[in-house]
């Protein structure tokens, strides 16, 4: 494994899907991808393990490129492994770029300078969340005020310990729309569907929501999907068909949400 380069001249922006979208629904992808750019070497990790899904949230990206289309929503994606730098992440958090993730090391990510870190936040968690965070407010300038979703998917087994929820909601300081995505989908389809499951807040995951949502007041929730569900693009795209009814129905149920004017 090489030394990391300087990185300050290069940057890894979000990519922004769907723009023309006339919904309210902004769906944020933050572990979309596995890529590892040449500049970082391999990080130290075997084939299969930078295509496992410490590396990524396998069949996410999928998943919401079929929400974008049925629900005519934004979609932004981050295009680097969260191995590099986790964009839901603050910078102090341990998890921005981990030694270690589960059960396996991270030997290029074990003994970072405070310069590689500050240059791997530049270069990746930076440009990621302003990416956000313009599209946001030109769709506020729009008079198309934002409902936030962002798209996860998780493991079955977690340090050995198999998860029976299919389909978790999870909320920050409002809960209204993670509520009425549970019933929902409780509601509409056979999912096991469980709040605040696998993860909740209290876990540090809710980094995106707190950054572009909170602050402002949109409503927001973040999906977690077992990632078995999604082991192939048919998988995905049902699923997107599954999720999409119960997706737009939540947010119609919610209050009409003012019109907000950019700072």
């Amino acid at each position: 494994m090489t030394q990391a380069e300087p990185i300050t001249q290069h940057s890894f922006p979000a990519q922004v899907e769907n723009r023309a979208a006339a919904g309210r629904v902004v769906l944020i992808c933050e572990h979309a991808s596995c890529h590892i750019p040449p500049r970082w070497g391999d990080l130290g990790l075997t084939a299969e393990q930078a295509r496992a899904h410490i590396a990524w949230d396998p069949g996410a990206l999928e998943l919401a490129r079929g929400l974008s289309r049925r629900l005519d929503a934004v979609l932004i994606h981050a295009p680097v492994s969260r191995l590099v730098y986790d964009c839901n992440r603050a910078p102090d958090q341990p998890g921005a770029m981990p030694a270690r993730s589960e059960l396996h090391d991270i030997p290029g990510n074990a003994a970072l300078t405070a310069q590689e870190k500050a240059e791997r936040t530049a270069a990746v968690y930076a440009p990621f969340h302003a990416g956000v965070q313009a599209e946001l407010a030109r769709r506020i300038a729009l008079s198309v005020p934002p409902v936030i979703i962002t798209v996860h998917s998780f493991t079955p087994v977690y340090f050995g310990q198999r998860r029976a929820v299919e389909f978790g909601v999870i909320h920050d300081g409002d809960d209204a729309l993670a509520l009425a995505v549970l019933a929902a989908a409780r509601a509409r389809t056979s999912l096991q569907a469980e709040l605040n499951a696998p993860y909740s807040a209290a876990d540090g995951v809710t980094h995106t929501l707190r950054l572009h949502a909170l602050p402002y007041g949109l409503p927001h929730a973040m999906l977690e999907i077992r990632n078995d569900l999604l082991a192939s693009p048919a998988a995905c795209d049902a699923m997107a068909a599954t999720l999409a009814p119960v997706l737009a129905g939540a947010v119609a149920s919610l209050a009409a949400h003012p019109a907000l004017t950019p700072a």
